[in-house]
Parts: C-alpha cells; sequence; structure tokens
C-alpha cells in the first residue's frame, strides 16, 4: 500500500468512472428483475438483488470519494479518510446479507421446483455479461483504495456469475432440468459470501484500529532498532487512517544530546517507515532514560521507584 490521499485527479476520474457504472447497473437491475418474473428465474433474479447491491455500492463509493477530497478541519484532524472505508464495510455487509437470502430462496425452489425460461435467461445474461464486463474493466483502471477495490471485486464477480447463468440457461435448454437454476443461485449466493467476507474483515480492522494487513509491531520494533542511536522503542502504535494511509506513534530511548543532534535519528527513522511500510504520518517521542509503561504511559524508572516505594511503605 502506498501513503497518499489521491490527487484531484485522480478523484474526477474516479468519480467520472463510478459515475458511468452507476447508471450502466441501474438499467441492468432493471433489465434483469423484469425479465426475472417473466422468465420465472430465481437465478436472473438473484442477479438482480446482487446488481441492486451493486448499485448501493456505487453510490455509497461516489459519496466516499467526494468525502475523501474535503480537507482536514479543526474537528476532523485527519480529514474523511475513514469514509471510504466505511463505505466499502456497509457495501460488503449488504451483499453478505443478499447472499443470504439467495441461499434461502434457492433452498425453497429446491423443494418446489419452478418451470423458467432458458431463452430469455440466456439473452439477459449476455447482456450482463458485456455490462458487468465493461464496468469491472473501468474500475481496475481506477482502483486504488479499499472503496473502489470492493466496487471492482463486486463487479468482477458479478461477471462470472452472470456467465454461469448463460451456461445455466444453456443446460435447462438442453437437459430440461429445473433444478439447475436454483442450484445455480446458490454458486451466485456462495461467489457473493466468498468475495464480501474479506472485504468486512479488512475494513473491520481499519475501523477497530487494528495494526495494518502485512505489518507486526515486532517487526516494525526490530526494524526501528537497527537505527544507531536507538537505544529501546516502546508504547508503539500502528493504524490505518485508510485503506492507503498508516499512521504510527512511539516512544523512543536515545542518548542524552542536544536536539540539534537527535534530528539525524529522528529523519532515518522516519525515512525507514516511510521506504519500508509506507508508513508516513508519524508522532515519535525520544527519551533519554530508562522508562517503564505503567498504564499506556511511559514514566521515569527513578519516578516510578519512588511512586512504588512511597506506597510500599504505607502499607
Amino acid at each position: 500500500m502506498h501513503v497518499h490521499v489521491a490527487s484531484a485527479a485522480n478523484r474526477k476520474q474516479t468519480q467520472a468512472v463510478l459515475q458511468i457504472s452507476l447508471l450502466l447497473t441501474l438499467g441492468y437491475v432493471a433489465l434483469t428483475f423484469v425479465a426475472g418474473l417473466r422468465a420465472h428465474s430465481l437465478a436472473l433474479i438473484s442477479e438482480a438483488g446482487h446488481n441492486l447491491s451493486d448499485f448501493l455500492a456505487l453510490l455509497l463509493s461516489v459519496a466516499a470519494v467526494h468525502f475523501q477530497g474535503r480537507a482536514a478541519d479543526a474537528n476532523r484532524t485527519y480529514g474523511y479518510l475513514r469514509a471510504e472505508v466505511l463505505a466499502a464495510f456497509v457495501n460488503a455487509s449488504t451483499l453478505i446479507a443478499i447472499a443470504l437470502w439467495v441461499a434461502v430462496a434457492a433452498a425453497h425452489r429446491l423443494a418446489e421446483p419452478v418451470t423458467v425460461h432458458p431463452r430469455l435467461m440466456i439473452l439477459v445474461a449476455a447482456v450482463g455479461v458485456a455490462m458487468n464486463g465493461l464496468v469491472a474493466v473501468l474500475l481496475w483502471r481506477v482502483a486504488r483504495d479499499a472503496n473502489t477495490k470492493s466496487a471492482f471485486i463486486h463487479m468482477a464477480g458479478d461477471t462470472l456469475s452472470t456467465a454461469a447463468v448463460i451456461v445455466g440457461g444453456l443446460l435447462i435448454r438442453l437437459t430440461g432440468q429445473q433444478w439447475i437454476d436454483p442450484v445455480l443461485s446458490l454458486l451466485i449466493a456462495a461467489l457473493i459470501f466468498w468475495s464480501s467476507i474479506g472485504i468486512v474483515r479488512e475494513t473491520l480492522n481499519i475501523l477497530l484500529e487494528g495494526t495494518p494487513h502485512g505489518l507486526t509491531i515486532e517487526k516494525l520494533r526490530t526494524r526501528m532498532l537497527t537505527i544507531h542511536g536507538v537505544l529501546e522503542v516502546h508504547d508503539l502504535h500502528a493504524w490505518s487512517l485508510g485503506s492507503n494511509s498508516h499512521a504510527l506513534s512511539c516512544h523512543v530511548t536515545i542518548a542524552d544530546i542536544p536536539p540539534s543532534e537527535s534530528v539525524a535519528i529522528l529523519q532515518q527513522l522516519n525515512r525507514l517507515l516511510q521506504d519500508e511500510f509506507h508508513i508516513a504520518h508519524t508522532t515519535i517521542q525520544f527519551e533519554h532514560y530508562t522508562c517503564v509503561d505503567k498504564d499506556g504511559c511511559a514514566m521515569p524508572f527513578e519516578a516510578f521507584a519512588a511512586t512504588h516505594t512511597h506506597h510500599s511503605h504505607k502499607h
């Protein structure tokens, strides 16, 4: 991941792609739903539901890109970087609900088969493959964060699932077996569920301020200790502001040297964190004494020992 806020040009390009995708998806949702009702195809109706969730996902993505462009202020000092993460989380959660609904409906269809019209299924699904494929390609070209990546994954998944509807329609037409439609719906539901779980886990980790994916605190500490002049690293925290922006804070023990000399150590630390871990937003506090952590706050060992001794005497 790279630490940067998308440029104005990139945001405009992303917004344009998302808006085009939004219109195409809405048109296909209407077509698929009407065709699904006429063809009595649960697979097509589930595709309509899937694409409706994608329409909502794209709508949230447009809003997220807009908020990302807003500058930080006194109330939101980190800006609106979490907007795209929240949008991706809501999108993926909605898709999981859709997948569960499709699975339940498919189970009912297996128990009580319904005759479908495969020719209409095939024609509508062919339109869907072309539309979803085009949108997926457009989104792939601008996918730079969890928000647009989640939208791309949705549309790429839609392209595959819609292609499966074509295969299912052909099989039904050749064999006359109506169970193929609900089984196909179950496969689509499984695809939706699988693609969404990963996004939920990633975005939930960011919202809960977990350590960024691929990083460990010990690895950060070990690399920081290789910088000449760094004696100890503690009270170390790393988290994500957005999917492409990470932050770090820590206490670093160094020798008792003037600030004019310690600035070189700070520069080396920041360069290391930027180059190896793509962390550009750092808060590093220098200390020159041996310290311990107490309630998440570092304090001189001598002061802690004195306090501890005082309490021991009282008891």
